[in-house]
């Protein structure tokens, strides 16, 4: 029997991929990474231990907790702090997933004699013709979550199962409730895991005190003051609420300029780009790209965007986008992830800048 980790959060999602392993006939092991603890004692929303601990009771699987906030204090919650202050909007998912939980199940693996590890990631696991593993979107596009697994490396997506890839939301919830699990109805979390309370801005003020800086002042294209902003981390690119201004005219954030401490304001306009760049670049599907090389893809630049046309080719610190039609806010910070015509990951990189021809 194939003993295998699953990384169980707390949630329902983690806890179904658990019970359906079981009923696979593999040997589950549930697992939980305790990767926050706020001042308040309160627990980061990927580790909520007491839940975690009922699902596994409740499926007949032995249960573990590992302690990780050293190190996802050190990988995660620290550049995500240095990226705000950079004028950057950073996810920092997309760098706990292969640095914090797959690097540590798979180190927890070998000490608990396991042979691979799971997640309640709503995506598939694919190998492809040339050898190369990479996550394809889930059936039910609502919940895919492949965008957040873009930096999984090939040695830790060989050692993988994600068996939710086939379900919708709602089947998972239902198989939770048939199975009588105690998070079968328990709310999704929609925030950064870390931030339990509270704005991003207000996290980093607490967690970087003397570090911050402070008001500074909202500018036009041309460089025309338009008044005093409250501190460059609490802007985003494509922002338009909370900026406080009366301009007569909507106003977006276009650009986040930290070295002057300045919010340059522009209209939906500005922020169109055809061209993006992104550095940092995991390849998945496919090894990279040789000087000269192009692939046509389908391109996501965040989470909840909808992946637009988009040909590839490589730059001298990673990889050139030019996109079919502009797209709105490209934000320096987040990701841009690239998918072929099977919906598959190729690769994704760190976008450092956009341009409209």
């Amino acid at each position: 029997m194939e003993r295998v980790i699953v990384g169980m959060s707390g949630g329902v999602d983690s806890a179904v991929a658990a019970l359906l392993l079981k009923k696979q006939g593999y040997d589950v092991v549930g697992v939980t990474l305790r990767t926050w603890l706020s001042q308040d004692g309160e627990e980061g929303r990927c580790c909520e231990i007491d839940d975690a601990r009922a699902a596994a009771r409740a499926i007949g699987i032995p249960y573990h907790v590992f302690n990780c906030t050293d190190d996802f204090d050190k990988k995660v919650v620290q550049p995500f702090i240095d990226a705000y202050i950079q004028g950057k909007t950073p996810n920092p998912c997309v760098f706990c997933n292969p640095e914090i939980k797959w690097e540590k199940m798979l180190q927890y693996a070998a000490v608990l004699q396991a042979d691979r590890i799971a997640t309640g990631h709503y995506a598939a696991l694919v190998r492809k013709e040339n050898g190369r593993y990479t996550v394809r979107k889930a059936a039910h596009a609502e919940k895919d979550q492949t965008y957040m697994l873009y930096r999984l490396t090939q040695e830790q997506l060989s050692r993988t199962l994600m068996p939710l890839g086939p379900f919708s939301k709602q089947e998972v919830r239902a198989l939770a409730e048939e199975a009588g699990l105690p998070v079968a109805v328990k709310p999704d979390s929609q925030e950064i895991c870390f931030v339990t309370d509270g704005s991003y801005a207000d996290f980093i003020g607490e967690h970087a005190p003397g570090r911050v800086p402070g008001e500074g002042l909202f500018v036009d294209e041309s460089g025309a003051v338009l008044g005093k902003h409250l501190g460059i981390t609490h802007y985003t690119v494509g922002q338009r609420k909370g900026l406080g201004l009366a301009l007569g005219a909507p106003a977006y954030v276009k650009e986040i300029r930290a070295d002057k401490n300045e919010v340059v304001i522009g209209s939906e306009e500005s922020l169109l780009s055809d061209t993006v760049s992104c550095s940092d670049v995991n390849w998945m599907s496919v090894p990279g790209l040789d000087s000269g090389e192009e692939i046509r893809c389908r391109v996501k630049i965040r989470y909840h965007h909808e992946a637009s046309e988009a040909v590839l080719c490589r730059s001298a610190d990673g990889v050139r986008i030019t996109f079919d039609r502009p797209v709105r806010a490209a934000a320096p910070g987040q990701s841009a992830v690239f998918y072929d015509e099977e919906d598959c990951v190729i690769g994704g990189g760190v976008i450092t800048g956009s341009e409209k021809h």
